[in-house]
């Protein structure tokens, strides 16, 4: 059974939706996303993930929300759709070993992927319309310390963890029922820890501490390529996260100075000149992601409104979205984007 959000939202459903996890109860927050911006917000989960939130994400058939959280159980799962959060699924069998980090659906929807603070740091489920399966047997060569951040690739063909240990991105084949041999290490490495890590269609970045806080590089069946050459213009300090748009044609970082978001232009030959930064000028960042359909961009924010949401286009940022009606608690971490299923 699905919450009584369906008494805030038309029968007309919004083709798209953006969750953002927090520290605070109730942990995840939800609203419609339509071209004039924030809807109102969805019910709270009927039941709510068990304690502070690290990380969100939506299935990409639009089907199902994850949330990855501190306390057992470590992940938690709802059925989504235009009414918006359904019944929480049952825990998985064998729960991640420790705190949920980051939280990561495959392409196909038939996987869910949380990054760990415990090893082997990486936890990875079938995932179907019943929730999650039996746990796939953990890569033979794991990351090398707390997993912050997971991705797979848009072709659905290869998976990387971001970590806290050099050499800081481990990344494997997936076949869709499991992991292959670890890819060796970029020959570059990243400079400090990691925080996040993103694909695009023919490339992985990496958010991590320590100048130039993000480092890129080509990526195919053959694993790392060269690293790109830094952007001329940094971010200007230790990026916490990191987005490539879906068209493949811009990415995002969020870092821990100002201006807080770095964005740029991206193709095959890396980066572009950086993008004027968003108006008004943000309080912090946490968090930044694209939408499906790269039009739009939202990024986490350090204080209220905790959210905040900008068109996107190839002349970068454009003027701010009202801020929703309902805003999130304190201590939001992460933001994604969904469809409806």
């Amino acid at each position: 059974m699905f919450s009584s959000a369906a008494a805030q939202v038309s029968t007309s459903s919004p083709a798209r939706a953006i969750a953002v996890s927090q520290g605070s109860s109730p942990y995840v927050v939800a609203y419609p996303w339509s071209g004039s911006g924030f809807g109102t917000k969805y019910s709270n989960p009927a039941t709510l993930p068990a304690g502070s939130a690290r990380g969100v994400a939506f299935s990409p058939n639009g089907s199902a929300i994850a949330i990855a959280h501190l306390t057992s159980p470590f992940v938690t799962a709802y059925p989504w759709s235009y009414l918006g959060f359904g019944t929480k699924y049952s825990n998985p069998a064998t729960l991640p070993i420790a705190s949920g980090n980051s939280v990561a659906f495959s392409p196909a929807s038939s996987a869910l992927a949380v990054a760990q603070s415990g090893s082997p740091y990486i936890s990875v489920y079938p995932w179907s319309g019943s929730g999650f399966g039996t746990k796939y047997s953990d890569p033979a060569t794991p990351p090398t310390g707390a997993g912050n951040g997971v991705a797979f690739s848009p072709n659905g063909s290869y998976i990387a963890i971001a970590h806290d240990v050099s050499p800081y991105v481990s990344a494997y084949p997936w076949s869709g029922s499991s992991f292959g041999t670890q890819y060796s290490n970029p020959a570059t490495l990243p400079t400090g820890g990691a925080e996040s890590v993103a694909f695009s269609d023919s490339a992985i970045a990496v958010a991590h501490l320590g100048s130039p806080y993000v480092s890129t590089y080509p990526f195919s069946g053959s694993g790392f390529g060269t690293k790109y050459s830094d952007p001329v213009t940094l971010p200007t300090g230790n990026a916490i996260d990191v987005a490539f748009s879906p068209d493949n044609k811009a990415i995002a970082i969020g870092h821990g100075n100002a201006p807080y978001i770095s964005a740029y232009p991206w193709s095959g030959s890396g980066f572009g000149t950086k993008y004027s930064n968003p108006v008004p000028a943000l309080v912090s960042s946490t968090s930044c992601n694209f939408s499906p359909n790269s039009s739009n961009i939202a990024i986490v924010t350090g204080g209220s409104p905790y959210v905040v949401a900008y068109p996107w286009s190839g002349s970068g940022f454009g003027t701010k979205y009202s801020n929703p009606a309902t805003l999130p608690a304190s201590s939001v971490t992460k933001v994604s984007w969904g469809i409806i299923g």
